[in-house]
């Protein structure tokens, strides 16, 4: 049964992924150029917004629009942090509540549906209680995509930004040496592993994303415009220096790991008293 419903996860999220890849993939399919005057919700209030900032910025540094899209990414990660931070001390909450939860699961163990809705209703009981909320962990992921998706469209329907060359690559064209698309996977591999390494109990659908993302990243690099994986490079960068900032694993990991030897010590401590409490007994009896 646990099989099945894994298998169910993952389809899940492979298809989801997907989805989004193939979203993604064929978004460009307006080519009209964009301008303040552009109809639509999605043109008017997304795609041109952030057009004119990535324009404003580059023209800011002799019309470089390399730079304009960083320091536009480097704003929006600034932007959303407050919720990125929420996500940080959402999981390491999370990690804390795990030996809780471990209780509830043994305590209904029973597969019958009237014990698991009572395994529900507790833990769910024990997350609002902590204020802790188990879907905290994607919102940030989900945010962040429609982000992508306007640059894409901001990318490819501004000429000046298309057309504008980085280093060995024309930023509206995809790397031809995909070595950025490389880099870009690399970056999100390592982004989501520090952020997943402060926790003992690991979530089995989060962990599976911690290696799907890279694939899903470094096929849009390679079929997408060497600006989105630049984008996404940057952004990688900006959450791993937070992370180590707000919510550091390696100090996560020491604490734990403390916390284990000291309940591992008293656990000892605690045997040795009971095995001297029953040798005087059995030394009374004996007398």
């Amino acid at each position: 049964m646990k099989k099945k419903k894994r298998f169910k996860q993952k389809l899940l999220i492979a298809s989801l992924v997907i989805g989004l890849v193939a979203v993604l993939s064929g978004c460009g399919y307006s080519t009209d150029p964009i301008t303040k005057d552009s109809t639509g919700f999605w043109s008017h209030y997304i795609v041109f917004p952030l057009s004119w900032v990535i324009t404003w910025f580059s023209d800011l540094f002799g019309g470089n629009y390399a730079v304009g899209i960083i320091v536009v990414t480097i704003l929006i990660r600034l932007l959303i942090m407050p919720l990125m931070i929420k996500q940080l001390k959402s999981q390491k909450a999370m990690t804390s509540l795990q030996p809780k939860i471990k209780e509830l699961q043994e305590k209904y163990s029973s597969k019958d549906n009237e014990t698991k809705q009572k395994l529900q209703q507790e833990t769910m009981r024990l997350y609002q209680e902590n204020s802790v909320n188990p879907m905290m962990g994607c919102l940030p992921l989900l945010i962040q995509m429609p982000i992508l998706l306007g640059f894409y469209q901001a990318i490819s329907r501004t000429a000046e930004i298309k057309t504008d060359s980085f280093l060995w690559m024309q930023l509206g064209n995809p790397d031809p040496y995909y070595i950025l698309p490389i880099v870009a996977a690399l970056t999100t591999f390592l982004s989501s592993k520090i952020s997943m390494m402060g926790q003992t109990q690991q979530n089995k659908s989060m962990a599976m994303i911690v290696y799907i993302m890279p694939v899903m990243i470094l096929f849009m690099g390679i079929t997408l415009p060497s600006a989105l994986a630049l984008y996404w490079i940057i952004g990688n960068i900006f959450t791993v220096f937070q992370t180590l900032l707000i919510n550091n694993p390696f100090k996560n990991k020491r604490e734990q790991e403390a916390l284990a030897a000291a309940q591992l010590e008293e656990e000892r401590l605690k045997r040795k008293a009971a095995n001297m409490k029953a040798s005087k007994k059995g030394g009374k009896k004996r007398k």
